[in-house]
């Protein structure tokens, strides 16, 4: 499967964005599905992801405050932010599981590439 992310962008503290990750091929169901982050000089980390079947996970630095959900239809997975913090400022990756209902994302097999979401103060 192909992911192509897209929204990033800047945005000031306590606004909102949404990030859009676009899934290739036939078999979008197949896999769970979710968003990590890599801020500067730091590990890339887990943000959130969904089941195969919609349900969530959230890293507890962003729960209350982000929002993943998928469309199956349109084979798209997004991710609503809002109330951001600069402490979110990262390059943002969507990612693919194979096991459709492990929604923490632990063996993901396919990255999207990158999309900026830079807050400021």
């Amino acid at each position: 499967v192909q992911l192509q992310a897209s929204g990033g962008g800047l945005v000031q503290a306590g606004g909102s964005l949404r990030l859009s990750c676009a899934a290739s091929g036939r078999t979008f169901g197949r896999y769970a599905m979710g968003w990590f982050r890599q801020a500067p000089g730091k590990e890339r980390e887990f943000v959130a992801g969904v089941s195969w079947s919609g349900s969530t996970y959230y890293a507890d630095s962003v729960k209350g405050r982000f929002t993943i959900s998928r469309v199956s239809a349109q084979n798209t997975v997004y991710l609503q932010m809002n109330s951001l913090k600069p402490e979110d400022t990262a390059v943002y990756y969507c990612a693919a599981d194979p096991l459709p209902t492990r929604y923490t994302l632990d063996f993901p097999a396919y990255w999207g590439q990158g999309t900026q979401v830079t807050v400021s103060s």
